[in-house]
């Protein structure tokens, strides 16, 4: 009973307190479980890893995806054991509250309809891309984000940023990701109902490419929530604990956070927890 006591909240307490409250042995308690016990020069040692990959994943992390980085790189690990561990030493992911950018214009053209219906799965990429815009804070001013994310990978395959929430701005990340990507006619471009997303140059653009515009519902964030989670990550990750000083640092950030960090190294768990560029490679998406 006090084993089984002690395996049950082993993630909770630490197991030598545990086994001295309840008067029983370490090294019992891990023979019970049929596993050896843990000396502490190894959990030192594996402490000085959890930390490596922490701060390799921009704190970005959980204990789950911190496991399998650990796994993938030949440390032999529990998923439990790891999870305490950090627990012990502090170590939690980067979180803060989210926010967005609300332009009001009631003098916008009509939304297009819906055609994603809230499902963020699709069997092959450049059938389904994703927008949004946001803005940063700096001490020179804001900075505003526009970007295109394709759905079948969560890859960013056109971003832009601007002083200005202007047309130039999403015009930018679109013609970026078009000369990227090269998708055939009949792809779907979703977005929130944006003003900037409904004027007419912008229209004429993806009409000129055979591109099929759709919104999400006025208000409902979950109609965009794969680009809203962009936003969220990029925020939660980089902007929330940096003062930039100006639009350039801020840019550089944001570059670095986008082209080296989130398409080519940051786990998905919708990926199988894949980078989206590995999870392209793996398919031969060009």
């Amino acid at each position: 009973m006090k084993y089984a006591f002690i395996r049950k909240h082993e993630n909770e307490f630490r197991v030598s307190r545990m086994c001295g409250v309840m008067q029983v042995s370490r090294s019992g308690y891990y023979a019970w479980c049929g596993r050896p016990a843990k000396s502490d020069a190894q959990n030192k040692q594996l402490l000085s890893q959890i930390r490596r990959v922490h701060m390799q994943s921009r704190q970005a992390y959980g204990a789950k995806k911190t496991w399998l980085a650990l796994n993938a790189q030949g440390i032999a690990c529990g998923k439990h054991r790891v999870a305490r561990i950090r627990k012990q030493a502090g170590i939690e992911a980067r979180r803060k509250r989210r926010f967005r950018l609300t332009v009001e214009n009631h003098a916008t053209a009509p939304a297009a309809p819906n055609l994603v219906q809230q499902r963020f799965q699709t069997a092959q990429a450049n059938s389904i891309w994703v927008g949004d815009m946001t803005f940063i804070r700096t001490r020179q001013g804001w900075l505003h984000v526009a970007v295109l994310l394709d759905l079948y990978s969560r890859r960013v395959i056109g971003w832009s940023m601007s002083e200005r929430p202007d047309l130039a701005l999403i015009m930018n990340a679109l013609d970026m990701a078009l000369e990227q990507r090269r998708p055939k006619a009949g792809l779907i471009h979703h977005t929130d109902q944006g003003p900037l997303y409904a004027a007419r140059k912008y229209r004429e653009r993806m009409a000129a490419h055979g591109i099929r515009p759709s919104m999400s519902a006025k208000g409902n964030a979950y109609d965009n929530a794969v680009a809203e989670s962009f936003f969220g990550n990029l925020k939660n990750e980089v902007i929330h604990h940096c003062d930039f000083e100006s639009r350039d640092a801020a840019r550089v950030a944001i570059f670095d956070y986008i082209e080296l960090f989130y398409n080519r190294s940051r786990m998905h768990q919708s990926l199988g927890y894949a980078s989206p560029v590995e999870f392209e490679r793996e398919r031969g998406v060009a």
